[in-house]
């Protein structure tokens, strides 16, 4: 099942964010082994920060993982989500993710969400990553109610809310 674009045809899908800390641009396949290195030495914190008690990413593998890279990189092209790796600026190290899905909950536009690879939480990236993305989603994308689960809005709040 394909979710429809949650975003204007005219709409110029913006490419690259840059900040003097990171860099973020369209996830790929081509990203697959940095990427699996970021979820697997981040996997404990992973399972708890889309959800508590999380499943996720245990037991994924990295054939697992370049197919649902893929599946991102589709969705991307058909401007029904968006998934951003967010990497060093040299681009040897990826850094974390970014997501922009369809809002399930009424009232809002979409979901985002986002994460930084474990060790580098203690550097203060994970925050300025969200404030980093906050700020552009407000000023380059056409989203009048973003929602952020987990960040702005508690998951008990964001899963008490009926779904659209």
């Amino acid at each position: 099942m394909y979710n429809p674009p949650i975003v204007p045809d005219d709409f110029e899908i913006p490419q690259v964010l840059e900040t003097a800390r990171l860099r973020l641009r369209p996830l790929t396949i081509s990203d697959a082994v940095k990427d699996y290195d970021a979820v697997m030495t981040s996997e404990q914190r992973l399972r708890t920060i889309f959800r508590p008690n999380g499943e996720w990413p245990f037991g994924l593998t990295l054939t697992q993982n370049i197919i649902e890279l893929g599946w991102h990189q589709a969705e991307f092209q058909m401007r029904s989500s968006f998934a951003y790796t967010v990497v060093s600026l040299d681009e040897s190290e990826v850094l974390g993710c970014v997501y922009i899905y369809p809002a399930r909950k009424p009232g809002y536009d979409v979901e985002i969400t986002m994460w930084v690879r474990q060790s580098r939480v203690d550097e203060g990236l994970d925050q300025h990553l969200f404030e980093t993305v906050e700020t552009w989603i407000g000023d380059c994308w056409p989203f009048a109610n973003p929602a952020y689960p987990g960040r702005r809005i508690a998951f008990d709040e964001w899963d008490a809310l009926s779904d659209g």
